[in-house]
């Protein structure tokens, strides 16, 4: 029997591996290996204090470079550690009951990868030829090999796999299992999720299922109708992309409308998520830190409140909960957002206690971790809205401005009014 219960009681933080353990960014095998990963063992104490317990590691198998580049889905990055490390900094999270979600790049290899590599060789004579989706050998790409390809968005140094071949599947879903026996995590998150061909979640749930009843699985969606994704026969959740965007406009805009309408739109009385656990964040590995997508950086109060009491499970990304800054537009890409972190240098307590504050409110909440979403009142710079799980209801108001604001409403035949700080969020239980 399947159950996936403790996502609902998670607090979960995103760590981005390579950046994290200040991994050299190019993988130039032994030139360049050592045991970094074993850093993250120190980051234990640190996650427990602030709530965390379950952590999703970005990228961490073999690759060429940022990780997304997978040349072997069996073996650890050389510059991270080998697959004995990687068992021992999973064991120590479990034993401080934290989860572990890792991420599956399965929509695409690097040139390295040994399909591509093989088809460069042998080109027509390759036994991987049908491995790669678009392959055309009267075609030719930017490093001049003589076939054309399907690739991400664009990118040729990220070669499509072929899911409508049976042994692809097969390939994934053995390095799948070989995670889950050796490592023994407890989910996945997988990578450009719209961008495979569906049925393979059909196959991939019923699989982890099999292998492991609690197992979890998350995918990386952007746009569109996430239940095409989020059903019984396919993903538990996806990356809630929709109201990512609503958090931090909404503040910087004043317009707690914005972000109204989409939590009622997905969770409200009728709402098209209700009963599922979206996957909310406010920064990632490919999106601006939210420090530095806020015009008034004092915001991050009360957005950090809204990520802990808004439906769905939090994700806080690594170095966020210091507040540091990062903008992929800054000349170094998407490594301003993925540095390397010493959490035992980084130092903000007054985000520290108020994230803290929350994950124990969330804790302690049923209908935080369950309940449908109300609005209450909803105004340009304040908003009040209250999460209801049968009789059991949590209001939460927050202030997008640096005034002080004095609010009024009724609910549920009771009147109140309350005081909020500049920046400020109150939670009423």
């Amino acid at each position: 029997m399947r159950d996936i219960s403790w996502v609902k009681e998670s607090v979960f933080y995103h760590i981005y591996p390579i950046g994290a353990c200040g991994c050299p960014r190019e993988n130039k095998g032994k030139e360049t290996e050592g045991h970094r990963i074993l850093k993250l063992i120190d980051w234990v104490d640190h996650l427990k204090e602030i709530g965390v317990n379950a952590v999703y590691f970005g990228p961490l198998f073999e690759s060429g470079t940022h990780g997304y580049d997978t040349y072997d889905y069996y073996k650890l990055d050389s510059r991270l550690g080998d697959n004995d490390d990687l068992k021992k900094l999973i064991k120590t999270y479990h034993d401080n009951g934290i989860k572990v979600v890792l991420d599956g790049v399965f929509n695409h290899v690097g040139r390295g990868h040994k399909a591509v590599v093989d088809v460069r060789e042998k080109r027509e004579n390759s036994e991987y030829k049908n491995w790669i989706s678009g392959l055309n050998f009267g075609g030719n790409n930017w490093y001049n090999d003589g076939f054309s390809y399907d690739c991400w968005a664009g990118a040729q140094e990220l070669v499509k796999l072929n899911y409508w071949r049976e042994d692809v599947n097969n390939y994934i879903l053995n390095a799948v299992a070989m995670w889950i026996d050796e490592f023994d995590i407890d989910g996945l998150r997988l990578d450009a999720a719209d961008c495979i061909q569906r049925d393979f979640f059909k196959r991939l749930k019923n699989f982890t299922q099999e292998k492991k009843s609690t197992f979890w699985l998350m995918g990386e969606i952007i746009h569109g109708d996430y239940n095409i994704y989020v059903n019984e026969e396919m993903l538990d959740a996806v990356t809630n992309y929709e109201c990512w965007k609503g958090i931090y406009s909404s503040h910087n805009d004043h317009n707690y409308f914005e972000i109204n309408y989409a939590m009622k739109r997905q969770w409200g009385q009728g709402g098209l998520y209700i009963g599922k656990y979206l996957y909310n964040f406010i920064d990632n590995h490919d999106v601006n830190r939210i420090a530095t997508l806020l015009n008034d950086k004092e915001n991050i109060y009360p957005v950090y409140t809204l990520l802990f009491t808004m439906p769905g499970i939090p994700s806080i990304y690594y170095g966020s909960e210091w507040a540091i800054e990062g903008d992929k537009k800054s000349g170094d890409g998407d490594y301003a957002l993925r540095p390397e972190i010493d959490p035992k240098k980084m130092n903000n307590p007054d985000l520290i206690d108020h994230i803290k504050t929350l994950s124990q409110i969330r804790k302690e909440s049923t209908a935080l971790k369950c309940g449908i979403y109300e609005e209450l009142q909803v105004k340009n710079e304040t908003l009040v809205f209250a999460r209801v799980y049968n009789d059991e209801y949590v209001i939460v108001a927050l202030n997008n401005t640096k005034d002080s604001k004095h609010l009024a409403f009724d609910y549920r035949g009771q009147h109140f009014e309350i005081d909020l700080e500049p920046h400020g969020s109150k939670i009423l239980k």
